[in-house]
């Protein structure tokens, strides 16, 4: 039988890269529902192509545009709450959670407690409440497949192997536009000069991250929830050429790495067929052509998010609620160009001093202490020029 997907944000780039696995593949999947957030045409064309039963479009304001697209198509549009949580834990047994930021918290929890298989994109679910998602997923039978090239080139690795026997985790940083400036440099970069990753074709809030290095502080927070290994047992370590995505060190001293060319359809294609594996259109790695791999250390110094990062994992309270958020804002403000790019860190960590977050009991508790940091630092960016 077809495996029923749903895609959450199937107009972003990792819904893109889902959709073009499920239409090289359509005697194997069949879409039962499409997100999106603003884009009806995309959303609509999305759905006309793969015969989804339901679309839901997150701004309440395109949904006729996205009614009127899809009229005739058999396709049911909609948009709300409560629509987004049908798409979340309706008839989809296979669910990709790829909504930015923590508007994703929701619909991932709601696919949780459904007991769906979720293919996890939205780095925020488990950087917020990461606790809170795990127990669920253990009570309802629920499985979390990790997308982010690193955390799945971990579960690649482990390939099911006691945790027991594991002495660390190695999450790869290709290091971003910015690995070799000096920190003076960084200080005054513009948004276009971060927004080129050299090895990676993102959007652009996680194309920052990387230039900030956050985004691999994010990943040591989600790789601590994922595999149940402390902070102390996961390193980071900066590999330019984004060819080896991650290791695994066995306490025999082994060292099992995955190593593939750098295209999201690949481990996307291993969660959406898992336990199987399925064709790509990824280009094959040429080891001979690439030559060298090379390896160095990450400089906190330069990127302090890491810093941050790993303390708000440590701390065992909310301040990695507090990290994302205050970072989704500041990022925001870069891209807007009130902020330079040296003010993204500075922004978080005044944030994290200036909050005491305790460790929320509830997803409506994270949502509570999201929203409480967003206002306070918006209020603080609004007077603010870069």
């Amino acid at each position: 039988m077809k495996r029923r997907i749903s895609i959450l944000g199937a107009t972003g780039s990792v819904g893109t890269s889902t959709l073009d696995l499920v239409e090289r593949h359509p005697d194997r999947f069949e879409v039962i529902a499409l997100t999106a957030a603003t884009n009806a045409a995309a959303l609509a064309d999305c759905a006309r192509r793969t015969g989804a039963k339901l679309a839901v479009i997150t701004d309440e304001r395109k949904f006729d545009e996205l009614r009127d697209l899809l009229a005739g198509s058999g396709c049911r549009a909609a948009t709300g709450h409560d629509a987004m949580l049908e798409a979340a834990a309706g008839d989809a047994e296979w669910v990709m959670a790829a909504i930015v930021g923590c508007a994703g918290l929701e619909p991932v929890m709601a696919a949780v407690e459904a007991g769906r298989t979720i293919a996890l994109a939205n780095k925020e679910a488990l950087v917020t409440a990461g606790w809170l998602m795990t127990d669920a997923a253990k009570r309802a039978g629920a499985t979390i497949l990790p997308v982010d090239s690193e955390h799945n080139a971990i579960f690649q690795c482990l390939a099911g192997n006691s945790h027991d026997g594991v002495a660390k985790l190695i999450l790869t940083a290709s290091g971003g536009p910015f690995r070799t400036w000096t920190k003076a440099d960084m200080d005054v970069a513009r948004p276009e000069q971060a927004l080129a990753h050299p090895n990676w074709s993102m959007g652009a809030k996680i194309s920052i991250d990387s230039a900030t290095m956050m985004n691999k502080g994010l990943e040591l927070i989600e790789a601590h929830h994922l595999f149940g290994l402390s902070s102390a047992r996961i390193d980071i370590l900066v590999h330019p050429q984004s060819v080896i995505h991650s290791m695994v060190e066995y306490v025999d001293g082994s060292v099992i790495a995955q190593l593939g060319s750098p295209d999201m359809r690949i481990p996307i294609a291993h969660a959406l067929a898992w336990p199987e594996r399925i064709t790509t259109r990824a280009e094959t790695l040429d080891l001979i052509k690439i030559a060298t791999l090379s390896f160095e250390p990450p400089d906190e110094q330069r990127f302090p998010s890491l810093r941050l990062a790993r303390a708000a994992l440590e701390s065992g309270k909310g301040e990695a609620i507090v990290l994302n958020a205050a970072n989704e804002l500041a990022v925001a403000a870069f891209l807007d160009r009130r902020i330079a790019f040296g003010d993204i860190a500075r922004i978080v960590e005044r944030a994290i001093e200036e909050t005491d977050a305790p460790a929320p009991s509830s997803i409506a508790e994270v949502i509570d202490i999201d929203q409480s940091v967003r206002h306070k630092v918006g209020e603080s960016l609004s007077s603010l020029v870069a």
